[in-house]
């Protein structure tokens, strides 16, 4: 049973991002603070950790990447004058990169809501490792090189179980399907405005 005094890491990621669809959504051009979509992100770093090794490196990844822009937040408003000033610099594909590591952190969204998604769609296996295996070949996999890939594949069969995965959440099924549901809904529109967003200042999302 889910102890209601403990911490729900689902509930602070779906109030989030809920908050950051309805910036996204708030105009044609919306101006997205890089403070309040950092913090959203850091709020899904522990979901990593709660799958284990296999999920390791995307842990340690995502978790410097959201860093970076935690910290650029105190001297860049938003996620669009962010970009510009790495097109300016002519730095955005260069290593550590605050563009660069906004692609990195948009596929870790990716990759939380197509694993939520499998869950959700699998209800009643307790085991995560199709919804886990789908969800990376979808988002990660295209982009990994084939050592990863195989330390990945071999990581599947370390994966905590779906109740396993729900007492580290501290929640219930029911309660978890939902806030994973919220989050799927709310980080369609946030997922979309990032794609716009690169795709719009001629970046592409495919490197």
């Amino acid at each position: 049973m889910a102890d209601s005094n403990a911490e729900r890491p689902l509930r602070k990621i779906s109030t989030a991002f809920k908050e950051l669809a309805a910036t996204v959504s708030s105009s044609p051009s919306p101006e997205v603070p890089v403070a309040q979509f950092s913090h959203a992100c850091s709020l899904v770093s522990p979901l990593f950790g709660c799958l284990g090794i296999a999920f390791k490196f995307a842990e340690m990844d995502y978790v410097a990447k959201v860093d970076d822009l935690a910290k650029a937040s105190s001297t860049v408003s938003t996620l669009v004058v962010m970009v510009d000033k790495d097109i300016e610099a002519n730095c955005v594909r260069k290593a550590g990169s605050h563009t660069r590591n906004l692609l990195r952190v948009k596929r870790g969204l990716d990759m939380v809501k197509a694993l939520f998604e499998e869950i959700i769609a699998s209800q009643g296996n307790n085991s995560l490792k199709d919804p886990a295996s789908k969800s990376y070949a979808q988002v990660f996999a295209p982009h990994h090189g084939w050592a990863i890939r195989k330390a990945v594949a071999l990581g599947m069969y370390a994966l905590p179980t779906r109740s396993q995965l729900l007492t580290m959440l501290n929640e219930e099924e029911a309660e978890a399907k939902i806030e994973m549901q919220s989050y799927v809904n709310a980080s369609a529109p946030v997922i979309a405005y990032l794609d716009n967003l690169f795709h719009s200042k001629q970046l592409g999302i495919d490197w």
